[in-house]
């Protein structure tokens, strides 16, 4: 770390801010110093992006004050904190496709004018991105550029405005293994130049490995703040969920039943081939494997959504065609997506309409009205089975945390009354409370009797969570882990191709 100065950069002091009935922040302080990576952490709800909007001037605070170089500041709007240096991105960069590079890179001063002229741009873009160790053709649009190249380039936008304080949102959400490395190497580098950075994950790991400073918020107030060295993992999840968490994954031993699905030499041209698995009532059996290794294309295609071209598929001891959603949905096959805001959720409709879309026909009178009463009723069963934090069904599903978002992705499946439950990436993007609520749903079901397949990336939670787990690498199979057999080593050594598990389907 190469802080400056004693004196913070930024000085959060005793910010509050309610909206309606809700106090999203309460008395908040904080401090942040130039060449320091402060991670901030807490349950979905607990603040922190309501103190991001506030720091970028998004929102107004009720009360408090913000201090930069030991003076107060108002920030009105993201342009003056823009000017006040504080700059954000996201898990979602905000890249204009169509322009270059450069033109991305600078795109906030066009009003300003500070570009000169095309050379000057794309000569400055590239001393932007050779500071950081980045390299990209600044004169290419920006179309197809990876995640992490999208996120360097929205890191040098925030360069060229002469960033100091540099917020992180949830920046590696949606990143491979190896962009988070290239991610973190650029912070690294920032922090190395001075630039103070707010870091925003719910992946502990990466907390424990980028960090100089920790601050835990919970319910809109301020816990904690320490020195990475005087934090654990242990005591910062305490922190979050306000109770002692003992164990997070909660799958106690399967009480193995018929078996329900059966799959040999799966298929589909150019995706993946011979896949032969089998899955039985009350168990969970795990998907591995590192980015690009097609466990998401076996899902979709157990769905009926992509229909395997080869092979064999037997559910319940009878052979079947799986050619499309509604069959999988008849047959009790559900999906739940890894991706709950584009492709899972209906994110402008209520929690009510959410779970009832996949059986609307249940619901629909003989002139074809929606039941609102019968929607709603089954709605609150859920939203009480599985603990969703709202006041109503009645409620958007936008308005809703992450974590109860996916309870109601969930229910919307679970109302369909599978028999076997495929969850691709159950847990990503939501918070250790959350994570632990689901982990307890998954075991419950698994003791009711359904098969589920758990694709996760996630692999201390596959190792936990799984009775079985299946490896795969680049579209093939590499073998399939007992629970007694599976470790770390053993699993991403296969996900890499060195060796192959035991093989066995049964």
């Amino acid at each position: 770390m190469t802080t400056n100065s004693n004196k913070p950069v930024l000085e959060i002091r005793g910010i509050a801010k309610r909206f309606d009935t809700t106090q999203a922040l309460d008395d908040v302080s904080l401090d942040i110093f130039s060449g320091e990576i402060h991670a901030l952490l807490g349950e979905n709800g607990a603040g922190k992006s309501t103190l991001i909007k506030i720091m970028t001037g998004v929102h107004q605070p009720d009360r408090g004050e913000i201090v930069l170089d030991g003076r107060p500041i108002r920030i009105g709007n993201a342009v003056e904190a823009q000017a006040h240096g504080i700059a954000a991105i996201y898990q979602e960069p905000m890249i204009f496709p169509d322009l270059t590079v450069a033109e991305n890179i600078f795109i906030s001063h066009r009003d300003q004018g500070a570009i000169l002229g095309w050379s000057k741009m794309y000569h400055d873009a590239a001393a932007i991105l050779s500071k950081l160790d980045v390299h990209l053709d600044v004169r290419q649009p920006a179309r197809g550029l990876t995640l992490a190249a999208q996120q360097a380039v929205e890191i040098a936008k925030a360069i060229s405005l002469k960033v100091r304080v540099l917020i992180m949102d949830e920046p590696t959400a949606s990143l491979s293994a190896h962009e988070v490395t290239q991610l973190f190497k650029l912070a690294a580098t920032l922090r190395e130049q001075g630039v103070a950075i707010l870091f925003i994950s719910h992946r502990m790991e990466e907390v424990f490995e980028i960090a100089d400073r920790v601050t835990v918020l919970r319910d809109g107030k301020k816990i904690s703040s320490a020195p990475r060295a005087e934090v654990t993992p242990e005591s910062a999840i305490r922190d979050m969920v306000g109770r002692k968490v003992e164990e997070f994954f909660a799958k106690s031993q399967a009480q193995r039943g018929d078996r329900l699905l059966s799959t040999r030499g799966l298929g589909k041209a150019g995706v993946f081939s011979d896949i032969s698995f089998d899955v039985y009532r009350g168990e969970v059996l795990g998907f591995a494997g590192l980015v690009g290794s097609r466990r998401t294309d076996v899902g979709l295609a157990l769905f009926g959504v992509e229909p395997a071209d080869a092979g064999e598929i037997t559910f319940d001891g009878k052979p079947v065609k799986l050619h499309s959603a509604d069959r999988a949905l008849q047959i009790g096959i559900a999906y739940a997506t890894e991706d709950r805001r584009a492709l899972g959720l209906a994110m402008p409709m209520s929690i009510a309409a959410n779970i009832s879309l996949p059986m609307l026909r249940e619901y629909l009178s003989r002139l074809g009205l929606i039941k609102r009463a019968a929607e709603e009723s089954a709605a609150e069963r859920f939203r009480e089975r599985l603990a969703i934090r709202a006041p109503s069904v009645r409620v958007e599903v936008a308005r809703l945390s992450g974590g109860n978002q996916q309870k109601v992705m969930l229910s919307k499946w679970l109302n369909a009354r599978p028999q076997l439950l495929v969850l691709d990436e159950p847990t990503r993007g939501i918070d250790v409370s959350a994570k632990a609520e689901v982990h307890h749903m998954i075991n419950d079901l698994a003791a009711q009797g359904l098969g589920i397949i758990l694709i996760s990336s996630d692999l201390p939670e596959l190792l936990a969570m799984s009775d079985r787990i299946l490896v795969m690498r680049e579209g093939r199979q590499m073998g399939i882990f007992t629970r007694e057999e599976a470790t770390q080593e053993k699993v991403l050594t296969a996900a890499m191709g060195q060796n192959r598990g035991t093989g066995e389907m049964q």
